[in-house]
């Protein structure tokens, strides 16, 4: 997928820190492809240590797999499921390493602990000291160690989120470019998110101000046609005769997805989200799911990076 590393740069939103996280479902559909299978590969990995900007702005380099230890303390509760602990080692060695070959998001580092930019990371001495256990980080990095996700012999852009809302999104409803693996597919089993559903209230004036818009007119007529992607995302919305993509509102006005409704009574503006982030790639909700419902590592990364061979790398 050549080209795809620098037009995804702009990503936002890669993940959400486990603090969000509160339950899951159990209901799961059919998977569409069969489970992947691992394999040897050429993908290499030099010293085998990265380069990370903390949150006090000093560069460490960490050894790699220290380095996924804090990131799957800070991107998953250790209370969830070993698979899904699995899939998430996996989508975030192969997240780091094409991070490290690639370096097109930062000069000087590789990685940074921002988890809208990168990926979150809690330091595992911290994380113990606060009371938590590294016991099932650490098997979830060990039962699959080396591994990563490709297509077409090249590591892939392996995005990842909290919660879909029941469905992800297409790579090209979101950043406007055709991914082959990362596609829509249903994901059930999210329900018991804490930003499964939201909603959020405000008056007419302040979504005008947010928008940067002056508009005419009763604010109940303001909504017009609005359009959807094949996630059930907003792909196009007319508010004041204006048309925005869901991107647009959704950056507008700081929403958590672009699955939203927007409806407008007297002067209150309501507005329901379902999901956290951009949708695109492996809910970590879904994983844990598919997880409980006794699915291996390697079903739940078939399942979200349909196409995709899980192969282990060689150190050099």
């Amino acid at each position: 997928m050549k080209n795809h590393s620098i037009l995804l740069a702009i990503i936002l939103g890669l993940a959400i820190p486990w603090i969000l996280f509160s339950g899951r479902e159990t209901t799961l559909p059919n998977a569409p492809i069969a489970e992947t299978q691992i394999i040897e590969t050429t993908v290499c990995v030099n010293n085998n240590t990265i380069l990370v900007s903390m949150d006090d702005g000093q560069v460490r380099e960490l050894a790699l797999e220290e380095y996924l230890l804090g990131v799957l303390a800070g991107e998953m509760p250790e209370s969830f499921e070993l698979e899904a602990l699995k899939a998430q080692a996996v989508v975030t060695r192969t997240f780091s390493i094409k991070s490290i070959q690639n370096g097109y998001k930062h000069t000087g580092f590789d990685v940074c602990t921002d988890s809208s930019c990168c990926q979150a990371y809690y330091s595992p001495d911290l994380y113990e000291a606060a009371g938590g256990s590294l016991e099932k980080y650490r098997r979830a990095i060990s039962e699959t160690a080396g591994e990563v996700l490709l297509y077409d012999n090249e590591l892939i852009e392996a995005t990842y989120f909290s919660c879909s809302g029941g469905m992800t999104e297409d790579a090209a409803a979101v950043w406007g470019m055709e991914i082959p693996y990362l596609r829509s597919v249903e994901s059930p089993g999210e329900e018991k998110a804490s930003h499964y559903m939201d909603t959020i209230v405000m008056d007419a004036e302040e979504l005008e101000g947010k928008l940067g818009a002056n508009i005419s007119g009763v604010p109940g007529s303001w909504i017009g046609d609005v359009t959807y992607t094949a996630g059930g995302g907003v792909k196009t919305i007319k508010i004041g005769g204006i048309v925005y993509s869901g991107s647009e509102i959704r950056k507008k006005l700081g929403l958590n997805s672009t699955a939203f409704v927007i409806s407008i009574v007297g002067e209150r503006v309501t507005i329901t989200t379902k999901g956290f982030g951009h949708r695109v790639g492996m809910s970590q909700y879904g994983a844990d799911a598919m997880a409980v419902l006794g699915n291996s590592y390697s079903y739940i990364l078939s399942y979200y990076y349909p196409d995709t061979q899980l192969k282990a790398y060689e150190n050099v």
